[in-house]
This record gives C-alpha cells, structure tokens and sequence, in this order.
C-alpha cells in the first residue's frame, strides 16, 4: 500500500470485534492522539480508553501489531511518570492546604518505584548513559521523595500504612 506521495502506509490493524464492544459504531478517527495525550495525563490505560471512547483491548493490539503506536505509548507513559513525579515534588514542597484535597503521596511513590525501570531505560537513553548509572539517579530520587514523604507524615502525627 502506498500513498499519492508515494510513501509506504501501513496497513490498517485487524481488530476482533471482541475488542470492539463498547464502542460507538463509528470510530473516532482521531483516537490515537486522544489515547496517547489521555494516557500521558493520567498514566492509566483504562482512563485513556474511556476518554477516546474505545475498548481498551483495541489499544494493547494496536500497540502488539504496531511499532509506532508502541513507541507512541511507551512516550506518553514516561510523559504521565515525569508529571507525576513533578505533581508529587509540588505537593510535597508546598504543603496540601487543610480544606482542599487530599492526595495519596504514598502510592503515587509506590507508582513510582513500581515503574522506576522504565524511566531508568528513558534516561539512560536520553543522556546516553549505561543502565546502572541511571538507575542509581532514579533510586536516589525516590529515596528522598519516599523521605520527604515520611518527613511529612511524621510532622502531621499519621501512622504509616
């Protein structure tokens, strides 16, 4: 398949009809970038599906038969992490007011941690370093958002969970 430009196009991922349900009969043709900008806000695939009105299950076979769209997904994640990690600095230096809403500090670092190896690959990559060097940075950091947070909680008297 080639377009009128002559460049080659990729061809059009097969999807189950499984995969389609929930879904309106007519597909967003924007839904890759409403996905993709969704999942970097929230981090959370679920979410980003039901923002782009379509079945999760389209996205992960979507991202399995297309190295693009996976190269996309694994950019908008990092993209959520890197907001989460600068949401949780915020919080953490400013303070949470007393009547406004409370944040769960403790599991976003857990998120965190949990997804530390892949930031550890981004920033390696990025600053074109070995894996070992960039996971010491990325444990650093976690450390003392994970102190920060005991520092915090230790200030306001709560138990930890």
């Amino acid at each position: 398949m080639t377009t009128k430009s002559g460049k080659r196009k990729a061809k059009p991922t097969k999807i189950n009809p499984a995969f389609k349900e929930g879904e309106k009969d007519k597909l967003n043709r924007h839904w890759r970038s409403l996905f993709l900008d969704s999942l970097a806000e929230t981090s959370n695939v679920s979410e980003a599906a039901r923002r782009a009105e379509i079945n999760p299950s389209r996205a992960y076979k979507v991202r399995r038969e297309e190295d693009e769209f996976a190269r996309q997904w694994h950019c908008a994640l990092v993209e959520g992490y890197e907001h989460l990690e600068l949401e949780l600095l915020a919080r953490l230096r400013a303070g949470e007011p007393k009547d406004g809403p409370k944040y769960d500090n403790a599991s976003a670092l857990r998120l965190l941690a949990l997804h530390r190896d892949t930031m550890v690959q981004e920033q390696a990559q990025r600053g074109n370093m070995d894996a070992a060097s960039a996971r010491k940075i990325i444990d650093a950091k976690l450390e003392e958002l994970r102190q920060r947070v005991l520092a915090r909680r230790d200030a306001r008297g709560d138990t930890i969970q």
